[in-house]
C-alpha cells in the first residue's frame, strides 16, 4: 500500500515569493489557491509531500480603495466593499503590461461567474468550446461552475469586470487536462449551466424595461436556467431620469462608462462614475436622477426573473 503524502502547513509573510520558491526552485506543483483576488493560502504537492502555504499575518482588506496582486500576476480591485454580505464579488481586474499571461488550466468552485471585457482584448481557451478565441471590449463570457479554462495572453492595459457568486471561492488547478480539448460540446451542461460567449458586435440593442433606455442582453438568463441574468444598459438620446420599482431580486450595477446619479426613498443620493458599482436595495424604490449621454452600465440580476413594471416619476 502506498504511503499517504506528508501534509505540512507553513506560514509565510509573502505568499507570492513563497510560491515562486516552492514551484520554481523546489519543483512542487500548485494545486489550489484562495482567494484569486488576494491569495491568503495555496496548496502544493510533490516529492511525497503536500504543503499548504498560509499567508501570515492575514491580509487586511481595504476593499475598493487599492489594487492588489492576485492570481497569475493579475491586479485586482474590489468594487463592492462589503461583497453583499459575502454573496458576490465584483472585481475590476487589470493586466498592465500585456503579452503572455502566466496562467494554467484551472477551474473555480462557484455558483455563478461572468467575465466582461471593458478595455483592450484577452485571448482565452475553454473546455469543450473549441480553439482559443479573443474577447474584445464589450464581449463577455459566462464561466459555468468548474469549467476548465486558461488565460493565454492580453493587450497592454487589459481591463475586465468579474462577477462571482459566492464572493469567496477556491481556484483549483487541473494538471491532467490539455486545452483546447479535442471534443467540441458548446451545449454541454456544467452543473445546470452552459458556457456563453457573447460578442458585442454581433448583438443588437433592444428596449430596456424602462422607456428611454435600451439594453444588450448577454444571454445569461437562458444559459443559467434563470439563476442569473445580465445585460448592458444605456440611455437613448435625451434621456436623463427614470424610476425603478422594488424588486425581490439582488441587483448589481457596474458603470462601464459615463456616470449616473441615483437617489432612494429616504432622499439619499449616490453618484457612480466609471468602474464603480452598487448593489441596489431590494424592496425599495430607486430613482435615476441624472445620467450622462455616454453611460453604459452592466446589470446583474440574481435571480434572472425581470423586475416588476415600474411606475412613472412623480
Amino acid at each position: 500500500m502506498a504511503a499517504s503524502p506528508a501534509e505540512i502547513t507553513l506560514p509565510c509573510p509573502d505568499l507570492s515569493e513563497a510560491l515562486a520558491f516552492f514551484t520554481e526552485r523546489l519543483g512542487l506543483r500548485l494545486d489550489a489557491i484562495f482567494p484569486a483576488d488576494d491569495p491568503a493560502w495555496a496548496e502544493l504537492s510533490g516529492h511525497g509531500a503536500r504543503i499548504r502555504l498560509r499567508r501570515e499575518p492575514a491580509p487586511a482588506r481595504t476593499a475598493g480603495t487599492e489594487w492588489v496582486e492576485g492570481r497569475a500576476g493579475m491586479r485586482y480591485r474590489d468594487l463592492v466593499p462589503d461583497r453583499d454580505g459575502g454573496r458576490l464579488i465584483a472585481s475590476h481586474i487589470r493586466i498592465p503590461d500585456g503579452g503572455p499571461v502566466p496562467d494554467y488550466v484551472h477551474f473555480h468552485e462557484v455558483r455563478f461567474q461572468l467575465i466582461y471585457c471593458r478595455h483592450g482584448w484577452v485571448r482565452v481557451v475553454y473546455e469543450d468550446q473549441g480553439p482559443p478565441f479573443v474577447l474584445q471590449a464589450g464581449d463577455c463570457v459566462l464561466q459555468p461552475p468548474r469549467i476548465r479554462h486558461r488565460v493565454l495572453e492580453s493587450s497592454p492595459e487589459l481591463e475586465v469586470i468579474e462577477i462571482a457568486d459566492p464572493a469567496a471561492h477556491e481556484t483549483r488547478v487541473d494538471h491532467e487536462l490539455m486545452l483546447p480539448t479535442v471534443m467540441l460540446a458548446p451545449l454541454r451542461d456544467f452543473s445546470g449551466q452552459r458556457f456563453v460567449r457573447h460578442v458585442a458586435s454581433e448583438t443588437s440593442w433592444q428596449p430596456w424595461r424602462r422607456p428611454g433606455f435600451e439594453q444588450r442582453d448577454l444571454g445569461i438568463g437562458v444559459a443559467t436556467s434563470g439563476f442569473a441574468g445580465a445585460c448592458v444598459v444605456r440611455p437613448e438620446p435625451g434621456t436623463r431620469s427614470t424610476a425603478l420599482s422594488p424588486t425581490g431580486a439582488r441587483m448589481l450595477w457596474v458603470v462601464l462608462s459615463g456616470a449616473i446619479v441615483l437617489h432612494g426613498e429616504a432622499g439619499e443620493r449616490k453618484r457612480l462614475g466609471a468602474v464603480e458599482a452598487l448593489v441596489l436595495p431590494t424592496g425599495r424604490d430607486v430613482f435615476i436622477d441624472d445620467c450622462t449621454d455616454d453611460l453604459e452600465l452592466l446589470e446583474i440580476t440574481l435571480p434572472a426573473e425581470p423586475p416588476s413594471p415600474t411606475r412613472p416619476m412623480p
